[in-house]
Parts: C-alpha cells; sequence; structure tokens
C-alpha cells in the first residue's frame, strides 16, 4: 500500500518513530539514554514541542508531541538526531549517520487516541518482553507519568489525562490500571500501521476533519476507535 506524505499539523498530537540506521543500537548505555533525554528537556522548549508520552528503546525512539507550528516539528527532530549523532561520533571516533533518514509520523485524534498512544508507547518495552511491567522499565514516560522518579517533570499535561479523575494520584491509579489492562489486538494493529504508513491515527470523523484544514483527500485512513478502558 502506498505511503502517505507526511502530515504536521500545529497544535495536534503527533505519533513519532525514529530508528536506528539498519536497526543498528543507539543507546548503548545509561549516559546515551540521558543525554537523549536532556536533549529533548531543551529542544522542547527552543521549538515550542509539547511532550506526552515517550519510550527510548535500544535501537529506536517512539515520542508522542504536539508543536506550535507547522516548521517547529521537523526542527526538533531535526535539532535532537543531529546532537545524538554528533555525540554518538564523538565517543566512540566514528562518523556517519546513526539514525534511518526519514522519521515515521502520524497525527493523533486526540479525543479518542491521545492515551491509547501513550500506552502504546510505554508498553512498548513489555510487547519487546524486556521487562514484565511498564513500571520496571526505566526509559519511558510511565515512570515520569507515575512519579515513581523524583524530579523527572519531562512529560507535559494534557486536558485527556486531566478528565480521568479530579486528583492527581486517583488519576495516576486509573491511568495505571488503563496501561496494566494491556492493548486490545485491533487497537495494537490500527496504531501500529497508522505510524508505520503515516496514516492518520483516528477514525472516519478525525479523516474528515484534517481533510478540511488540508484540503486534500486522504485515500488511505485508519478507522475505528480504541475500546474504552473499564477503569
Amino acid at each position: 500500500m502506498p505511503r502517505l506524505g507526511r502530515i504536521v499539523l500545529p497544535n495536534y498530537p503527533h505519533h513519532i518513530v525514529q530508528r536506528g540506521h539498519n536497526r543498528q543500537v543507539v543507546f548503548a548505555c545509561a549516559d546515551n539514554f540521558q543525554r537523549y533525554l536532556s536533549d529533548i528537556r531543551e529542544l522542547k522548549e527552543v521549538f515550542h514541542i509539547r511532550l506526552y508520552a515517550w519510550c527510548l528503546m535500544t535501537n529506536h525512539v517512539h515520542l508522542l508531541v504536539c508543536p506550535e507550528t507547522t516548521a517547529g516539528l521537523g526542527q526538533f527532530m531535526k535539532s535532537l538526531a543531529g546532537r545524538a549523532t554528533r555525540y554518538r561520533n564523538r565517543l566512540e571516533g566514528r562518523s556517519g549517520t546513526l539514525w534511518e533518514g526519514r522519521y515515521k509520523s502520524s497525527v493523533v485524534d486526540s479525543e479518542t487516541y491521545l492515551l491509547a498512544c501513550c500506552r502504546y508507547i510505554e508498553l512498548n518495552p513489555v510487547r519487546a518482553k524486556m521487562v514484565a511491567r511498564a513500571q520496571d522499565y526505566p526509559w519511558s514516560s510511565f515512570v515520569s507519568r507515575m512519579q515513581l522518579r523524583p524530579g523527572d517533570d519531562l512529560v507535559d499535561g494534557h486536558p485527556c489525562y486531566d478528565i480521568l479523575a479530579p486528583t492527581e494520584f486517583e488519576r495516576r491509579e486509573l491511568y495505571g490500571q488503563f496501561v496494566g489492562a494491556g492493548i486490545p489486538d485491533n487497537e495494537l494493529r490500527l496504531i501500529q500501521e497508522a505510524v508505520s504508513r503515516c496514516q492518520l491515527t483516528g477514525g472516519a470523523r478525525f479523516v474528515d476533519e484534517i481533510e478540511k484544514i488540508t484540503g486534500s483527500r486522504l485515500e488511505f485512513r485508519s478507522q475505528g476507535r480504541p475500546k474504552k478502558s473499564k477503569s
């Protein structure tokens, strides 16, 4: 199936996946992870990016970000990738690229899929059988959201999370249950295919909304909506 040209819209969440060149390891030790997170913290302020979820795997990254401008997302990702490449090249005395040439992205329907994408991202290490539970993996936003690592405030708030419950304690409890329940198969396939093919992560109503904004017909679309959490 043909891949859509990348759609970037200001003030919409975008699910980003960037992989190491030829699937090579990009985070070889804790210092590599920490340096990348430090760069995210700095660059998201420079380019006015809100960060809703993240997960750093050994050979790829998942980010759920919201740019204030169309150009901001590309500038953020270019700067982030460039810093990581220069850092690793200096460290290892090497040259060349660290990443695939093109990161993949999918505009996400906040109303229906924002928390579903957060869960998908934060459960990556569980699906990869690296850990048994999301909270056991140190390099994802789940530990930030659950406040399991003191002083970690990298994740930005979002109304979809805030309306889960009146207090932060209750919100963490409900969100923890939501993640612990796992991802339904249909939701998993939909999110994976949307970002892999640079489609929209949303149903028909959302596709129609984006078509009106872009003025273009989007032939290939991800349909359906995730099941609601019992919590």
